[in-house]
């Protein structure tokens, strides 16, 4: 029975001391999860290396872990045919980030119109869900011919990859939105444009900001599907020519590059969530994640 039900007074020293029992739990909680993802990757790669090394898995098309990582280092100290690693990581993050930002902007921007006037939503919609339905990488064939082996071509199809992503979350956002709340606001005199401004927008970019964290790897995906299809310098023209040469090796070691910059560009974009959505209570998994 809790100290309340029995009548006594809960002190200072008390809720200090629940606080830290609760810290030390989390505390806890944490270092078990971490042991958890530590054993569960050392199974994978260690059972990966073992089935190789037995002969149950054949190596020359699935790899081996203690190859995978000679190749690392040879794309880090030697480079490639293409030039070092830094300089083809660059163009592909150079296409991923303008393609990311290029898709994002037009995705919320459409996805905000299209939401609020139903009119437009009703005369555009079937061209968007057409355009959706065409296969990405004939998109990308289209973009390689039409636009050449450059950037450009590159940048596009990451930002088609994330359009539809960031358009589809933002437009069901404007769709949550209280019409209470607008109509309110309405009758109080606001304008379409401070309706927008200061409550459609704020309401959906929970569902904006949410669709940033896939769009980002579809980002990723674009810019190396493209480069496969046609490209001078890049990680996706390293993998085909891997590809091309069946060296699964130097396959995996540009995944393990391309990675590591997603899931540093995931943790950035959680930094972002939380500095935006700072007014926003945590929801029952937020508060259970580590």
């Amino acid at each position: 029975m809790s100290a309340l039900a029995q009548g006594e007074t809960v002190t200072p020293q008390r809720q200090a001391a629940a606080a830290d029992a609760g810290k030390a739990a989390h505390r806890r909680l944490t270092r078990w999860i971490w042991a958890g993802r530590a054993i569960l990757a050392v199974a994978v790669v260690g059972g990966w290396q073992w089935f190789t090394e037995e002969g149950w898995v054949d190596k020359f098309f699935f790899g081996q872990p203690s190859e995978i990582w000679n190749s690392l280092v040879k794309l880090f100290t030697e480079g490639t045919a293409f030039g070092t690693i830094w300089e083809n990581l660059w163009v592909t993050m150079q296409e991923a980030i303008l393609g990311f930002l290029l898709g994002t902007l037009v995705g919320v921007v459409l996805g905000i119109l299209l939401g609020s006037n139903k009119y437009l939503s009703a005369v555009v919609g079937p061209y968007i869900r057409i355009v959706n339905s065409i296969p990405r990488i004939v998109l990308g064939s289209i973009f390689i011919v039409a636009f050449g082996l450059g950037v450009f071509p590159k940048v596009l199809l990451a930002a088609v990859l994330v359009f539809f992503v960031v358009f589809f979350n933002a437009f069901q956002g404007v769709r949550e939105v209280d019409q209470n709340l607008v109509a309110n606001v309405r009758v109080l005199g606001a304008t379409p444009v401070q309706v927008a401004i200061h409550v459609t927008i704020p309401s959906a970019m929970t569902w904006i900001i949410a669709s940033l964290h896939t769009a980002f790897g579809f980002a990723i995906i674009g810019a190396l599907v493209a480069e496969v299809l046609g490209a001078q310098q890049g990680v996706g023209l390293i993998i085909s020519q891997a590809q091309g040469t069946f060296d699964p090796n130097t396959v995996f070691a540009c995944m393990v590059i391309i990675a590591v910059i997603t899931l540093g560009a995931e943790y950035l974009i959680s930094l972002l969530e939380h500095s935006v959505l700072k007014w926003r209570p945590p929801n029952r998994s937020e508060s259970q994640a580590i």
